[in-house]
């Protein structure tokens, strides 16, 4: 179960009998095969791969670029199928059952290969877990909580079903980590909290498989007495393939939820803080652009941010595209979510502070980080820019993570022995 899906032997060994086996189905067979209808069906695949990409960008609304593995690895398995129907009449027994299997493997193949471009999961273990929804590591029910007091060296996780009194909007079961200090006596002490958000497609889980959130606030923890703030992973999206950016529109109320429904309900059932200063929102991809978009928004709920490798602003394409389909056609309602604009109308900003951190591969997301930076400044905001090697992968958003946690717990007033957070690296402009 601890195989790497990100690279070793397993994607090599899926992808060889992929290729092994589209060969085997294929075969030498006679001149007119080799010269005629083996190359018509390989040309017929390749033609069905290029519209099903064009699709993708079209219809599917895809607006981030799709590794070219996948396309690959997706053509060799319309080929396996293109093969089969050309070569049936004649082709013994075996060829025809080696075909679809050859399909099979390239259709993993290119999941391998589309997972190892985003880091979603690391392992089989993980990949299993998630799908099967088995309990995480760590993971107790909200009825134990009760009678969970003492010493303890690591946090709980506990799955909660959160009302969508004020939004109704439909989600999936979300997931709070609570630190060693909060089992320490049964007058549980009011932690400030961050909310946790993933990519566009996602689950409340990611930051916890893929992210390592959990390991990360143990560890920190571990250095300061047990304490660390509590982090809710939330469903910002209502499903694995849906987009809401964050925002209420054609999708659900998911703005709502995550201002109006999971608040109230941390603070009752968990006594954290509710301080907006003891508040913040941490986000990934689309779950970067989400934690600015909140914090500018929504300085009464949320007064600190870390965006990483997120966007300007939500968006499902271009300007119009992104008004048609998150905002139902509603251009003021952008006007209201873009981070640009709401910065340069709203009042300077008071105690606010954000961490925007991107990989050195992720040259647009350096260059909007900088823009939302200036912006932020200009508004009285306490931002700074960090760019670290790396790219757009959740092994990034970890590693990000781990970097910005001391900073943020310093902003939220964690309690708790503290040496002075480090202060994060700048970016250097290059040129």
């Amino acid at each position: 179960m601890n195989v790497s899906l990100l690279g070793g032997w397993f994607p090599w060994a899926v992808q060889l009998a992929a290729a092994a086996a589209l060969l085997a189905a294929a075969g030498w067979r006679d001149r007119h095969w080799r010269l005629r209808r083996l190359p018509a069906a390989l040309g017929a695949a390749a033609a069905l791969t290029a519209l099903l990409g064009l699709l993708a960008v079209t219809v599917g609304g895809i607006t981030d670029p799709l590794p070219l593995a996948l396309w690959f690895w997706l053509g060799v398995a319309v080929a396996a199928f293109a093969v089969l129907a050309v070569g049936w009449r004649g082709a013994r027994w075996w060829r025809r059952g080696l075909a679809p299997l050859a399909a099979l493997l390239a259709v993993v193949s290119a999941g391998l290969a589309l997972n190892a471009s985003t880091g979603y999961y690391p392992t089989v273990g993980d990949a299993v877990g998630e799908l099967s929804g088995d309990p995480l590591p760590q993971q107790v029910t909200l009825a134990q909580l009760s009678s969970l007091t003492g010493k303890t060296t690591t946090g709980r996780i506990v799955g909660v079903d959160i009302p969508d009194t004020a939004s109704g909007f439909s989600h999936r079961q979300e997931l709070v980590y609570l630190p060693p200090a909060w089992f320490r006596s049964r007058s549980r002490p009011k932690l400030p909290v961050l909310e946790m958000i993933g990519g566009e497609f996602a689950a409340p889980d990611n930051w916890v498989r893929a992210g390592n959130a959990v390991q990360t606030a143990d560890a920190y923890a571990a250095q300061h007495g047990g304490f660390a703030p509590v982090m809710v992973f939330a469903d910002a999206t209502g499903g694995f393939k849906v987009d809401t950016e964050c925002v209420d529109g054609p999708n659900g109320k998911a703005e709502d939820h995550l201002v109006k429904d999971i608040p109230p309900f941390v603070e009752k059932t968990f006594n954290t803080a509710t301080d907006p200063h003891k508040w913040g929102v941490v986000g990934w991809s689309m779950g970067g652009t989400c934690a600015v978009d909140l914090a500018v928004e929504h300085p009464d709920v949320f007064a600190h941010f870390e965006d990483i490798s997120g966007d300007l602003g939500p968006n499902t394409g271009n300007k119009q595209q992104t008004i048609d389909k998150l905002y139902g056609g509603d251009a003021a309602a952008w006007a209201a979510h873009d981070p640009l604009t709401v910065l340069g109308h709203h009042p300077k900003y008071k105690n606010a502070s954000g961490w925007f951190e991107s990989g050195d591969q992720e040259g647009n997301h350096i260059a909007q980080a900088r823009q939302l930076d200036a912006a932020a400044r200009k508004d009285g905001m306490r931002t700074q820019v960090v760019v670290e090697p790396g790219r757009h992968v959740w092994q990034f958003a970890a590693t990000a993570f781990a970097r910005a946690l001391p900073w943020l717990s310093q902003q939220l007033g964690t309690p708790g022995p503290h040496q002075s957070a480090p202060a994060p690296t700048p970016a250097v402009p290059k040129g």
